[in-house]
């Protein structure tokens, strides 16, 4: 009787996760279909010089603006900072050394639902040089 008795828990069990694993199906579609609908435009800018970037930065969001486009940003992404050691001296002067850096400002600004003349606006827009633009369609 005790063997009954526990397989009869164990079918109910597998029952319950079978109803529990049908109702989850037909919800992962509805998100496939939201996260389809909505296309975004993701722009990362990156300049050597803050101020440059941050002015760069305000005349894409001016120029989306003007369109009604919804923005979300600028969202300041990490410094990459690249460091270098030189030494001074060829031959002698082996211990004394200088260390150089590199810093990369960067910004991301994400567009959503861009209409044709955002994006047309967009590519025509003129920014300073030193600054690179990196724009793609998610």
């Amino acid at each position: 009787m005790t063997a009954e008795a526990t397989k009869k828990p164990r079918a109910s069990r597998a029952k319950t996760a079978k109803k529990a694993d049908d109702s989850a199906a037909p919800q992962a579609p509805a998100r496939a279909k939201k996260a389809e609908a909505a296309h975004r435009l993701r722009i990362k800018v990156r300049a050597y010089e803050h101020g440059v970037l941050d002015n760069s930065v305000k005349q894409i969001i001016d120029t989306a603006a003007r369109y009604n486009a919804e923005v979300v940003g600028p969202v300041p992404l990490p410094i990459d900072i690249k460091k270098y050691t030189v030494n001074r001296a060829a031959f002698i002067d082996k211990d004394s050394r200088e260390q150089f850096e590199m810093r990369i400002h960067k910004r991301m600004i994400d567009i959503l639902n861009p209409a044709p003349k955002v994006i047309e606006a967009l590519t025509n827009i003129d920014l300073p040089s030193g600054v690179s633009i990196d724009v793609k369609m998610m």
